[in-house]
């Protein structure tokens, strides 16, 4: 009640304060005398921005911080040999792991042996390979009477880097203008994805280059690989989906000759390596290729993902057996601790390893260096080793 009235009476006054003022004004204006006008301008009063509160300013202070903090860091580029130890981590797991724990300090024998066997067949080495590593150390330990271990653990190193080097062969293609390389592979183990990025990384180095989208079987092939062609501005010659896929490598063969191109990479369909109608048809499309340029394909790569172990080897012994694979690309080793089975491949094929996967970007695929590969997956076991005994 006591605030109504205290309301009415505010309302009262403030409607009769603009009659009261209009009133004085009149009044003031009549009383004053004529107004000159003044040829100098009137100066215009100087305003300076009010001061920030000691308060406000550590507020803004502790906003713009804050704000910082939540900005995220910018990725920190790195290098290829860090993208490779990083990407071989998983493998680098399987074979490192308790390595040189078990040849540290310890006395060589057949237990010593043994256990190298056990460790190899884990990481998906295979059995062949791993009885020839075996028993090539346990010779040279016996002809160089090696008394200590770790002597044979470098050993062991060397040997695996020898049969790795033994494939490391980078892929020339100023060998013939165009250079047509046929990619070879069963579905899912990122034989579109390479092909673009070796498109672009040929495309780096200067060098023309021309994509043919001869998977006409799998929905979306071809637009996949067009999409490839446009990010990268390099020409695609396709047809639909369900076209022949002799028909369409056949017209890209052509083209690419017409045209002057450096480099021809060819895409097919993802078949089973154990379908005999599929590799039928993959070798029809090499006869097609010879009517048109009777050395090509100049290289029949083959994709293999890393992550399927052992059954990369069946892969490359049928695709062989079909086309006779010159090259292989070994994906998708980011993924999986079957890295080892790089070392079956190696030794049982003789096969040049052309590239190896490391991860998802267009750099991460790369030729292939088999110091750098083998250096790599010991590596980390060693910093590990270094880092206990230096702990206090």
């Amino acid at each position: 009640m006591v605030f109504s009235l205290f309301k009415k009476k505010s309302e009262k006054k403030q409607d009769s304060e603009p009659a009261d003022l209009e009133q004085k004004q009149e009044e003031q204006v009549s009383e004053s005398a004529p107004t000159v006008e003044s040829e100098q301008p009137t100066a215009q009063p100087e305003i300076s921005p009010p001061e920030p509160s000691p308060d406000a300013t550590e507020i803004c202070a502790q906003v713009t911080a804050e704000s910082r903090a939540k900005q995220p860091a910018k990725p920190t580029q790195q290098s290829f040999w860090q993208r490779l130890t990083s990407g071989l981590k998983k493998t680098s797991t399987a074979i490192g792991d308790g390595l040189w724990g078990l040849f540290k300090d310890k006395k060589i024998d057949d237990e010593l042996f043994e256990e190298l066997e056990t460790q190899l067949l884990t990481a998906d080495i295979g059995v062949p390979t791993t009885l020839k590593i075996v028993e090539r150390l346990t010779a040279q330990a016996d002809r160089r009477q090696l008394q200590d271990a770790s002597a044979l653990y470098q050993l062991l190193q060397d040997d695996m880097t020898e049969i790795l080097t033994a494939v490391e062969q980078p892929l020339q293609t100023a060998t013939a203008s165009p250079y047509v390389i046929l990619m070879v592979g069963v579905n899912g183990v990122g034989k579109t994805t390479t092909i673009g990025k070796l498109a672009q990384q040929f495309k780096r180095e200067g060098k023309s280059v021309m994509l043919a989208a001869g998977d006409t079987f799998r929905a979306a092939a071809v637009e996949q690989l067009q999409v490839w062609g446009e990010r990268n501005d390099i020409p695609v010659v396709a047809q639909h989906t369900g076209a022949d896929s002799a028909s369409v490598i056949y017209d890209a063969v052509e083209a690419a000759k017409a045209r002057g191109v450096d480099v021809l990479i060819a895409d097919t369909a993802g078949r089973l390596q154990n379908k005999a109608h599929l590799m039928d048809e993959l070798k029809k499309v090499v006869r097609v290729m010879k009517k048109v340029d009777p050395e090509a394909p100049h290289e029949v790569m083959l994709t293999l993902d890393a992550g399927t172990g052992q059954n990369a080897i069946s892969q490359a012994k049928l695709f062989t057996e079909a086309v006779g694979v010159t090259g292989i690309t070994l994906t998708k080793l980011d993924g999986t601790a079957k890295g080892g089975v790089i070392f079956a491949i190696a030794d049982q094929f003789q096969i040049p390893i052309r590239y190896i996967g490391v991860g998802e970007g267009i750099d991460d695929l790369r030729p292939f260096v088999a110091k750098d590969f083998v250096e790599a997956l010991f590596q980390r076991e060693i910093q590990r080793e270094i880092q206990k005994e230096t702990q206090p």
